[in-house]
C-alpha cells in the first residue's frame, strides 16, 4: 500500500510538471517580441507593421547585427488607426534614427458588428480609403518629429479567397499611401512590388501570409531600404 501510495504521488508530480511546463511554453514570447538591448554607438531603427513585418522582423534584425539596433513593439500593430492611437507608446522615449513602418491589410479587412473577421458580404471594412489616409497623414506628422528618416512599406499583396479581404485591394490602398508618402517626402520600400514577382511560389494559398522562404526574401528589401543613403 505504502509502495502504491508512493507510485501515485510520483504519477501526480509528474502530471503536475508536464501541465505546469506545458502551460510555460504556451506562455513565451515569440522571437520578435523578445527586447532587444541596444549595441552603444550603433543607430536605432523602429519596425512598425502587423503580422507580415513580424515574420521578417527577425531576419533583418539579425542581418544588420552590427550595424543597427532593430526594435519593435510586442505586438501587432494592425490597422492605421491603432497606429495613431498608439504610435506615442511605440516610439516612447528613446532617439531613433530610422522607422520602416506600414499600415493596410488591417484597414482594407471586413469584420462584423463584434469585431470578427467575416466575408466582404457580411460585414464593414475597417477602414475606407478617406480615413486611411486621413490616419497616414496623422502617423507621418508625428514621426517627423522624431527627426527619424521614414520608410514606408508598401502593403503585400492580397490573394484570392483570403479572409475577410477582397483580392487587388491592396492596389487601392497602396495608391493613396504611395500618394501620401511622396507628397510628404517619405521613403518607399515596395514589398509589394516584391512579393508579386514570386507570389506563387512564396506567399501562402489564398492567405496574405508568406512561406518561410518568402519572409527572408521581404527581409532582404527591408534591409536594403534601410541600409540605402
Amino acid at each position: 500500500m505504502k509502495n502504491r501510495c508512493l507510485c501515485v504521488l510520483l504519477f501526480a508530480g509528474l502530471f503536475i510538471s508536464v501541465a505546469v511546463a506545458a502551460e510555460t511554453a504556451q506562455k513565451a514570447p515569440e522571437p520578435w517580441m523578445i527586447p532587444v538591448t541596444d549595441v552603444p554607438g550603433l543607430p536605432r531603427v523602429l519596425m512598425l507593421g502587423d503580422s507580415i513585418s513580424a515574420g521578417y522582423h527577425v531576419p533583418v534584425r539579425t542581418r544588420l547585427a552590427g550595424k543597427a539596433n532593430v526594435h519593435r513593439p510586442a505586438e501587432n500593430c494592425a490597422e492605421s488607426a491603432n497606429g495613431v492611437k498608439k504610435i506615442d507608446r511605440w516610439l516612447g522615449d528613446g532617439k531613433w534614427d530610422m522607422v520602416h513602418f506600414n499600415f493596410g491589410l488591417h484597414d482594407l479587412k471586413y469584420l462584423d458588428e463584434k469585431g470578427a473577421y467575416v466575408p466582404p458580404e457580411k460585414g464593414k471594412q475597417v477602414a475606407l480609403l478617406p480615413e486611411y489616409e486621413k490616419n497616414l497623414r496623422l502617423i507621418v506628422a508625428r514621426l517627423k518629429k522624431t527627426g527619424a528618416r521614414l520608410i514606408f512599406a508598401t502593403t503585400t499583396p492580397v490573394p484570392s479567397q483570403s479572409n475577410a479581404r477582397v483580392e487587388n485591394d491592396d492596389l487601392r490602398y497602396n495608391e493613396v499611401a504611395v500618394r501620401v508618402m511622396k507628397e510628404l517626402g517619405v521613403a518607399l520600400d515596395d514589398l509589394h512590388a516584391v512579393a508579386q514577382r514570386q507570389q506563387a511560389k512564396i506567399q501562402l494559398p489564398h492567405n496574405v501570409h508568406f512561406t518561410p522562404e518568402g519572409y527572408e526574401i521581404l527581409a532582404d528589401s527591408v534591409v536594403r531600404s534601410i541600409l540605402k543613403k
